[in-house]
């Protein structure tokens, strides 16, 4: 009866569980999916950095492509950061195989707000050679597996990939003016912030919830997502039409996504305490 009843009144289906503050996958409105990550640059071996994250059965792999050009005229001394989210069929049935659709194009736009508003990377950091040489990040994010809160987990992905780089020693020589790249020495990514995002749905107008499934997300009114950095400061709020918010409640979601920085935090810093050599 409940799966017949669930397939024709979906939403009200939901407000049921909602009404006892729970959710029909036995999450209380508050409470996260398991979240797991690792390096995986065993399976990229092309990246210079990686990492897969999963937020339930969202699973996404984030791949960072370090490569040498010549910086733009009007900025000499900064290199550049190129984030690409993909969202192919075989993540979803809900997309198609071709070019980047709406919701695709979105989160990268999402993923390249987040770095140039949070500061995470500092563009001057990526210049080898003023005017002559700098790094270009390639930051390619694909979504494995979607049910829901896609941008949470891109964020997760992104900032765990660019942890996981280490850029060779590159120097101009002086004589013949060509860059000469040094493998065996090798040195960490300068990362300034560590941006995480928390996503909430709303529901018929008021009911928030954190990290939504796919199926949350379509039942939905509308959803807001809340950028900070470590130190609790707002990098960025995103939010995509649907119910206004108060500012009572966009504070609740603030307030909220500041514990949620702590725990992903805490899961970064394990993971890579376990693989940093002793």
């Amino acid at each position: 009866l409940s799966i017949c009843f669930r397939t024709v009144e979906p939403l009200e289906y939901y407000r049921r569980f909602l009404k006892e503050n729970c959710r029909p996958d036995g999450r209380e409105l508050g409470e996260f999916r398991t979240t797991t990550y690792f390096f995986s640059s065993g399976s990229i071996t092309t990246a210079d950095g990686s990492a897969l994250v999963k937020f339930g059965n969202t699973t996404v792999i984030c791949g960072v492509k370090a490569e040498l050009a010549a910086p733009a005229a009007d900025s000499a001394n900064k290199g550049y950061i190129v984030p690409n989210v993909e969202l192919p069929s075989l993540c979803s049935e809900r997309f198609r195989s071709g070019p980047p659709g709406e919701e695709a194009q979105a989160a990268s736009q999402f993923i390249a707000d987040v770095i140039e508003n949070s500061q995470m990377i500092v563009k001057e950091d990526l210049c080898i050679a003023n005017g002559k040489l700098a790094w270009v990040l390639y930051c390619d994010i694909i979504c494995l597996d979607y049910d829901g809160n896609l941008l949470d987990a891109s964020v997760f992905a992104l900032l765990a990939a660019l942890k996981n780089v280490q850029l060779p020693l590159v120097t101009i020589n002086e004589e013949t003016g060509l860059s000469e790249v040094n493998l065996k020495q090798k040195t960490p990514l300068v990362i300034r912030k560590d941006p995480v995002a928390t996503s909430f749905a709303i529901f018929d107008d008021t009911l928030l919830i954190v990290d939504p499934t796919a199926e949350e997300e379509e039942l939905a009114t509308g959803t807001v997502t809340i950028v900070t950095d470590e130190e609790g400061r707002l990098c960025s709020v995103h939010k995509p039409g649907g119910s206004p918010l108060t500012g009572a409640k966009l504070q609740d979601c603030v307030t909220r996504a500041i514990t949620r920085h702590k725990e992903v935090k805490k899961l970064i810093d394990k993971v890579i305490k376990s693989i940093t050599p002793k």
